[in-house]
């Protein structure tokens, strides 16, 4: 059975329907509009013919190559010059089905095509279901980093499948998991325990259980972006362990690592800082990477990559502040800070100490 949870923003307020199936509800939202599908290569090969069924052939599809080498200026140009062909009005809309890269790539074409048009979120992954498809931060990365053109624009809707999820790879599915964990680390303690109680029917894709999950990270963050939907201030929090997992994902070349699994190594780096700032407890902190390695991520170091690389790549990051580089620290499981400037001797002792082991005794 579906849940629902609402982004209240005003004008801009928008429903998460949640479930399987609910992809099937595209047509009563789209019914009587036109406008364009944005997919990618893989999510095509899947889908598409479901898609065909769902909107017949008045919708046009366009493809982009699957990965993180689609988010970008090229890509972007090219989509609002066939979006120009296509001939699309202000009373258009896009629909974004995939997975991150063409959500934050549908969006942000929405965002700026005719300075704005109407999109709907259909997201294909799990990292896209409970992160982000919701709150309407949409971009594409250059050269110098991750995300660093973009805009705010709130989709008028988002169908988060969870039937979706049993073609989803292994690894992307993990890959999810990180942004979840990440909720019950910087913002729900109980959320955490439900998490580690419920692991082994996480990891078979109980529907049950995926449906509650995902529901319970989309009402976390309908809750932040509620209150600061433009990052002022209380959303930076959602950022714990980004800092430096943006970091390993440019310095890798965003081909080897997979966002989520950056945010995993971030979130244990930014553990290491947390004990040592915050006094966030040792036991607590073995517990999430306890639960970090279950679902298949990464907790150790990355091997093959240099400080000085990865402080560079933190240091223009849109998170840093005048060249200064700023971490989401936590004090306690289900409590997160808004982001403090670590000196540069303290950062980097905790990367030693981290390369050193795990975690620190």
């Amino acid at each position: 059975m579906a849940c629902e949870v609402n982004i209240r923003l005003g004008e801009r307020s928008y429903p998460i329907w949640i479930g399987g199936g609910v992809r099937g509800r595209l047509a009563e939202i789209l019914q009587g509009r036109s406008g364009l599908v944005l997919t990618d290569s893989n999510v095509e090969a899947a889908q598409g013919d479901h898609l065909a069924q769902v909107l017949g052939t008045a919708w046009p599809r366009i493809v982009v190559p699957a990965g993180e080498s689609s988010k970008s200026a090229t890509v972007w140009a090219d989509l609002l010059e066939r979006m120009a062909a296509a001939r699309l009005d202000r009373q258009a809309i896009v629909v974004a089905l995939g997975g991150g890269v063409v959500g934050d790539l549908a969006g942000f074409a929405a965002g700026t095509y005719m300075r704005g048009i109407r999109f709907v979120q259909v997201p294909t992954s799990l990292l896209a279901m409970v992160d982000s498809s919701v709150g309407g931060k949409t971009g594409i990365n250059l050269k110098a980093g991750k995300n660093l053109a973009g805009v705010f624009h709130q989709p008028m809707a988002v169908l988060a499948d969870i039937d979706l999820l049993a073609t989803l790879p292994a690894r992307e599915f993990s890959a999810g998991m990180a942004e979840v964990i990440k909720y019950g680390v910087a913002l729900d303690a109980d959320f955490f325990e439900w998490l580690e109680g419920h692991a082994s029917a996480i990891r078979a894709h109980e529907p049950a259980v995926l449906e509650h999950m995902v529901g319970r990270c989309c009402q976390i963050k309908a809750d932040v972006v509620a209150r600061d939907e433009r990052e002022g201030g209380l959303r930076a929090v959602l950022n714990f362990g980004h800092t430096l997992g943006h970091a390993i994902e440019k310095t890798s070349g965003y081909a080897e690592v997979l966002h989520g699994e950056g945010v995993a190594m971030g979130m244990v780096y930014a553990l290491e800082l947390s004990m040592a700032r915050c006094g966030f407890p040792v036991r607590d902190a073995r517990r999430v990477i306890r639960l970090l390695a279950e679902m298949g991520l990464p907790v150790t170091a990355p091997s093959g990559l240099a400080w000085a690389d990865l402080r560079a790549a933190m240091g223009i990051d849109k998170k840093s502040a005048g060249g200064q580089v700023r971490f989401v620290l936590s004090g306690g499981l289900g409590q997160s800070d808004l982001p403090v400037v670590v000196p540069e001797t303290e950062s980097t002792a905790a990367w030693e100490r981290w390369c050193a082991h795990v975690i620190r005794e």
